[in-house]
């Protein structure tokens, strides 16, 4: 168990960010980009705070995305086995290392437990066939897809096994709410460092990141942007007139701010650089306050949804790894 806040954590540290004092002040450091910029998680593994998504990509959208995106700068690469291009992002990585001359520390690639595969056995299973078609040797980080009912604490053990024996350096959960998390930190033995929420304007969990800032785990953002009624929100488009920046951009840098780390999607290369691009500029504590106003905090996919879901009544959202006529065609793909 871990009691006392997770006091028996191996190696607890406070949650820190890399460079920059504070994000909820709006103090940032314009030294360096925020491409370069790392928090330290709670077990002392410097993440990347911002990185690149590919959820609903095709194997070959992300394999292009994630060579443009490492070609530009970007360390962080987040993917899942659900979004069905784990192929695809493993020879985008090898690619990207060969022809950018970087070496396999350079980066840090997450990817997820998927919802079909958890339990002990089945998750220590699941793994070796992602490392291999990641085209790795390790992660940097996995994280729970979403907490299945009945056997996410099962599935957390094989997690921590996986990172007791160095496979992973640095583990974590995804769409865990605090009653969920709190079941694990007593369960388990080594607190999650990382819990990946849907935050974004819409969207920011106030509660919840309390809560996680209390004990030291950090927040990590999907669905960042928020979608249609944040992009086109008439407040953050006066907002980004202010500062000759576009709506996402302003958002991008509203959620940095806010403390989250960041992994907007993108197939395009333009919009790759773009997002990356919100370091020389700060909300002000008014910007900041109009854009905090636009909270809902409703889910846009949320545990009603799936039919593993205790009580749940529909079967809105499709629990299955997505198909792409691709994956065979980079499965064994040569680097070139």
């Amino acid at each position: 168990m871990i009691t006392n806040f997770g006091l028996k954590l191996e190696g607890l540290l406070i949650y820190t960010r890399g460079s920059h004092k504070s994000k909820k002040e709006g103090i940032c450091s314009m030294e360096k980009s925020i491409l370069q910029e790392t928090t330290k998680l709670a077990n002392g593994v410097e993440m990347p705070v911002f990185g690149l998504g590919v959820w609903k990509s095709s194997n070959k959208e992300a394999a292009d995305s994630v060579q443009v995106a490492i070609k530009n700068g970007y360390r962080l690469i987040d993917t899942a086995k659900q979004y069905g291009n784990q192929p695809g992002v493993g020879y985008g990585i090898q690619q990207a290392l060969k022809d950018n001359r970087l070496n396999r520390k350079d980066l840090f690639i997450t990817t997820k437990v998927f919802n079909g595969d958890q339990g002990y056995e089945t998750t220590l299973k699941a793994f070796e066939e992602q490392l291999k078609q990641l085209r790795l040797t390790y992660l940097d980080l996995l994280l729970i897809h979403w907490p299945v009912d009945g056997k996410y604490v099962d599935t957390w053990h094989a997690v921590e096994k996986l990172y007791r024996e160095g496979k992973v350096r640095a583990i974590g959960i995804s769409n865990f709410n605090e009653e969920k998390i709190q079941e694990l930190l007593e369960a388990g033995t080594v607190m999650p460092q990382v819990n990946q929420m849907e935050f974004n304007p819409l969207v920011q969990e106030e509660s919840l990141f309390t809560y996680m800032n209390g004990i030291g785990m950090a927040m990590e953002a999907w669905g960042p942007l928020g979608g249609g009624e944040a992009l086109s929100n008439p407040a953050v488009e006066k907002i980004a007139q202010a500062h000759d920046k576009s709506v996402a951009q302003v958002i991008l840098r509203f959620d940095y701010q806010m403390g989250a780390i960041t992994i907007p999607k993108s197939a395009h290369e333009e919009r790759i650089i773009a997002n990356s691009q919100i370091d020389d500029f700060v909300l002000s504590p008014d910007e900041v306050a109009e854009i905090k106003a636009l909270n809902q905090e409703k889910h846009s996919i949320w545990y009603p949804s799936f039919a593993w879901h205790k009580g749940s009544e529909t079967t809105g959202v499709k629990d299955e790894v997505s198909h792409w006529d691709d994956v065979e065609e980079y499965l064994n793909k040569p680097v070139q």
